[in-house]
């Protein structure tokens, strides 16, 4: 056994973990982000190219000179999967600089002297075949251990929090509503796409006001980030009083993310009996991939995810980008465009649910990358944001305003689908989680807000916020006895995310 250990470690190959590592390490550098599927083509693609590239500088080399083979390759594959990375920190630093073709040839020069110094005779690299393998197997085992699986002892139906203000004796009507939660990530509030960009939204609140729906003129979100508005209107709570551990100086997000997949308004539905809906929106950590519907679109049909893309960028394959033989950008509005079309798509299979459904529904529009024109047109994303990948002013507000009309058709005919197919009238609330990029920080809280609560519509005001849209739901429907809080904003930055201030509702003074 002890010459078999021996001999795997004096065998080299560490390529192939070198080559495995840039993927993981990308992943876990976007942990939370992306589901851990996503490495995995990436991750097959990188081991067969290491083992290629291995394999013809073996034959190259001949037989007897494996272990140089090896470590070559090992230098020439650290150069390919680095040079993203290089040419990333470069174009933040130096943006008007003109360094693409001088880093290409330089790391031309790199390869060049890294094939020249392995290649001296006296040096055949076959003592340190078992310290390269030990630390390429290292890496791997820390990079595996690091990958958040999403697997854990807790059910589905549970609680992240333990102060999660639930409510154990509420009633489930004889025929119960389905609820249908509508978060339209970015959404503003009117006077706000009137004020920065001369964008009238009165007829799509028309619209909902002639369907019954109750539309907050000066609702403000509670919390500025997605996580902290969506952990709080979830769990009809505000994050100080949520969990002791949301304080000044905590900058993870672990805690707050478990509490919004097991929150409080989806453990009260269970609790009823209700079933969960929730539709895939390519963020792990806002996916509730353990609902009792999960709804995931097909196998992407432009055959690149958006990580991979994004990894495509980090090596020197990037070059393929720029030379146009791939275009992830593109790509990338392909992926957004199949799982926007896919959740209103799906719409009349959910309102035909026999059980009692609560559906959250998350779109990631208006919010970037903006990938359809007002008529639903397939736009390019890399139009509206510049060389170094920023948007900026004129092309966000074009393409944002785009995608708010023709979001707003499709929330629209979702609605009148809906009605359509529901015995019982359902209960819509359709929410924007805070407001759009490159606004002060007082107007991106700024939010639409619209319930459609029939004969209950008497129990809201215009200047609702999240926190409350729940205590009210629960409370006219199901025999709740939830107090209506304080309406409160609260701004904090990054990366500390639980600093809060005030920001006051100056909306009708």
């Amino acid at each position: 056994m002890k010459k078999i250990f021996a001999g795997f470690f004096n065998t080299p190959w560490y390529p192939l973990a070198i080559s495995a590592y840039p993927a993981l390490a990308l992943l876990n550098a976007n942990t939370g982000e992306v589901p851990p599927s996503a490495v995995v083509r990436p991750l097959l693609v990188s081991v067969l190219f290491g083992g290629l590239l291995y394999f013809v500088i073996w034959l190259f080399l001949r037989r007897s000179q494996a272990h140089k083979a090896a470590f070559l390759s090992s230098l020439w594959l650290a150069l390919f999967f680095l040079f993203g990375h290089a040419y990333i920190y470069i174009d933040e630093k130096f943006p008007k600089s003109n360094y693409t073709l001088w880093l290409a040839v330089g790391w031309i020069v790199l390869f060049v002297l890294a094939f020249i110094w392995a290649m001296r005779p006296k040096l055949t690299f076959v003592s340190s075949a078992s310290t390269l393998n030990t630390v390429a197997l290292a890496l791997l085992v820390m990079s595996v251990a690091q990958i958040n699986f999403g697997v854990g002892p807790r059910s589905a139906h549970t609680l992240g929090s333990k102060n999660a203000p639930i409510e154990s004796d509420l009633v489930r009507p004889e025929n119960p509503p389905d609820v249908y939660f509508f978060l339209l990530d970015s959404y503003a509030r009117s006077d706000l796409l009137d004020q920065a960009y001369g964008f009238d939204n009165s007829g799509f609140v028309n619209e909902l006001e002639k369907r019954g729906f109750f539309v907050a003129q000066c609702s403000q979100t509670n919390y500025t980030r997605t996580e902290l508005s969506l952990g709080s209107s979830l769990n009809m709570q505000y994050l100080q009083d949520l969990n002791a551990t949301f304080t000044p100086d905590n900058i993870s997000r672990r805690v707050l993310w478990d509490s919004l997949k097991h929150n409080a308004v989806r453990y009260n539905f269970e609790s009823m009996g209700y079933k969960t809906v929730d539709f895939e929106t390519g963020f792990a950590w806002l996916d509730i991939n353990d609902a009792d519907y999960f709804m995931s679109p097909p196998a992407i049909s432009s055959g690149m995810t958006e990580f991979e893309g994004l990894f495509l960028r980090t090596t020197l394959a990037r070059y393929v980008q720029d030379m146009g033989l791939v275009n992830p950008d593109y790509l990338l509005g392909v992926e957004y465009r199949d799982r926007f079309r896919y959740i209103f798509n799906s719409i009349k299979d959910i309102a035909k649910i026999q059980q009692p459904t609560f559906s959250y529904i998350h779109i990631i529009s208006p919010h970037p990358p903006f990938v359809f024109d007002a008529e639903g047109n397939p736009t390019n994303p890399a139009d509206f944001w510049n060389e170094q990948r920023i948007y900026t002013p004129a092309p966000y507000q074009k393409g944002y305003v785009a995608q708010v009309q023709f979001l707003n058709k499709n929330i629209l005919q979702a609605i009148d689908t809906i009605v359509a197919n529901s015995e019982t009238p359902p209960v819509i609330i359709i929410q924007g989680d805070h407001g759009p990029w490159l606004q002060p920080k007082d107007r991106h809280m700024w939010i639409f807000n619209a319930y459609y609560l029939p004969g209950h519509n008497d129990k809201l005001y215009p200047s609702i916020s999240p926190v409350n849209s729940f205590r009210i739901v629960f409370n006219s429907y199901f025999g709740g006895k939830y107090d209506v809080l304080k309406d409160i904003s609260y701004f904090s930055p990054v990366p500390n995310l639980y600093n809060f201030s005030v920001i006051p509702n100056k909306c009708g003074e």
